[in-house]
């Protein structure tokens, strides 16, 4: 597999070796030692499958009191997929990078703790797979609103569909910072 930076630390790009003939292909997807061996030291608990139609975007979410690790992919369809650290007193702090996953370059994209994450569909659909760190707790969900111009993020759809929650959420400043996880030098 290869890795791939992106322009904020932490959140690499994930490209499984694939191996294709006539009938197909085979990947893996997830090897504790091979993610390891790369820096990569989370311990995922659960597995989610959302599915999207076109024009969807969910995000930006994260959890404080129980903080996911996430290493995402779309099995079918394809997505921009972003990360925003909301680390405060990270050097980072409001910065954001995205990426296309799809079906077809079969990537991944690895999510550290400290970080919202959120996607739009930019394909008819998507089967999109999340791997977390720890488990959804509804509670202590919380978000930063999409369109924060702050964050400026060049989402390439103009007019996505959202849900209720998504559409309530405050920009970054805004935030209280008790909401907001600390920024550990490690």
């Amino acid at each position: 597999m290869k890795i791939v930076q992106t322009d904020l630390g932490g959140v690499v790009i994930i490209e499984p070796d694939v191996f294709g003939d006539h009938r197909g292909y085979f990947m893996e997807t997830y090897s504790l030692k091979k993610y390891v061996d790369h820096h990569i030291f989370s311990e995922f608990v659960q597995d989610n499958i959302s599915y999207s139609c076109q024009g969807i975007l969910r995000g930006l979410h994260y959890q404080l009191k129980n903080p996911q690790a996430k290493l995402v992919q779309v099995l079918k369809g394809e997505v921009f997929d972003v990360a925003v650290d909301i680390r405060v007193g990270s050097p980072q702090f409001g910065k954001w990078t995205g990426a296309y996953l799809s079906e077809k370059n079969k990537r991944q994209l690895y999510i550290p703790e400290g970080f919202a994450h959120g996607f739009c569909v930019t394909g008819d659909s998507a089967l999109f797979h999340y791997k977390c760190s720890d488990y959804y707790t509804p509670i202590d969900e919380h978000g930063i609103l999409w369109s924060d111009p702050d964050l400026n993020i060049d989402w390439p759809i103009d007019s996505p569909v959202l849900s209720d929650k998504d559409i309530q959420y405050k920009m970054l400043k805004n935030s209280l910072l008790e909401n907001l996880p600390l920024y550990n030098k490690v």
